[in-house]
């Protein structure tokens, strides 16, 4: 066993040119924690917005900082006190610092990979499912409604589009044309986003829009607060100035949690009735590019960074 491993960190906010390849020492699970020899990594619009310093207000960082949330691995050390998981279970979940070879987590915020899962989908999986659980019940959706979901061909809005279909939601799903033939196959109305997307919106849905859930922290929020008649039942996960408009910002605090979520959304993916796909895989060193590339917007599903 190495007694150091690597991992990309930042020391202050900026590009992407700001990551670097750390070498680190190899930390040993304290109480109550267990060490993940990470397969794959998750690639968040978080991860280069806490980056960039955006959500500096919402998300303090102490340098240097190692990105990232999701993972997925075999745990190879576990700490004094952990009886739920043991050396050489594969699992799925939060890590802090994903961005890296290993990486030391709360056995609470994980759950075991099904079999069938491959190391990359199960490591897109985490944040988008505990987002998109969390947001739904945020909202406090009932069968028969209609809900709007901005940036839906994204990770997070994949995941909710999905969720809310199968609960009999009506969905309606921003993105840009290239994507709506793909929110059709998720059984969403697909719009375009942009200039002009309340008149678009109440053309594809005359019922009205019950909810609203942003995802993509465009700057709609004005327009999603018309369409659903209040901030009440708006939900964001990536506008800093929610704030200013009366919305909710949720960012997964333990109050907002769902109980089993990541485990129930894995076995679903494991059977095939929930469907994220892999936009592209990077290696560690080219977490840069893959965070690039989720700032650049348009990609469909997740981005994946494997050791």
């Amino acid at each position: 066993m190495t007694d150091t491993y690597r991992s990309i960190a930042f020391t202050e906010y900026g590009d992407s040119g700001v990551l670097r390849v750390f070498d680190r020492e190899l930390p040993e699970p304290g109480a109550g924690q267990v060490r993940v020899a990470v397969r794959a990594a998750g690639v968040n619009p978080i991860d280069w917005k806490i980056r960039s310093g955006l959500m500096a207000e919402v998300y303090p960082t102490t340098f240097p900082s190692v990105p990232g949330g999701d993972v997925a691995g075999v745990i190879d050390a576990v700490g004094e006190g952990v009886s739920d998981f043991a050396v050489g279970d594969e699992v799925l979940g939060r890590g802090n610092g994903g961005y890296a070879e290993f990486v030391l987590a709360d056995p609470a915020g994980l759950t075991r990979k099904p079999e069938a899962l491959s190391w990359e989908l199960a490591a897109a999986l985490p944040v988008v499912v505990g987002t998109a659980y969390r947001a739904l019940n945020l909202l406090d959706l009932v069968e028969g409604e209609t809900l709007l979901v901005d940036g839906a061909a994204g990770g997070v809005g994949t995941i909710a589009v999905q969720l809310a279909v199968a609960r009999g939601l009506t969905v309606v799903g921003t993105a840009s044309e290239a994507n709506h033939e793909y929110l059709r196959s998720l059984g969403a109305v697909p719009v375009q986003y942009g200039e002009g997307l309340a008149e678009r919106v109440r053309e594809a849905a005359p019922q009205g829009v019950d909810a609203s859930f942003d995802t993509s922290g465009r700057g709609s929020l004005p327009t999603l607060v018309e369409l659903t008649g209040g901030p009440k039942r708006v939900v964001t996960i990536a506008a800093p100035d929610a704030a200013d408009h009366g919305v909710r910002f949720t960012s997964g605090s333990p109050a907002e949690q769902v109980p089993g979520a990541l485990a129930e959304g894995a076995a679903l993916a494991a059977e095939g009735k929930l469907d994220l796909p892999i936009a592209r895989v990077y290696p560690l060193a080219e977490a840069g590019a893959a965070q690039d590339e989720s700032e650049a917007g348009h990609v469909r599903g997740k981005l994946v960074l494997v050791p």
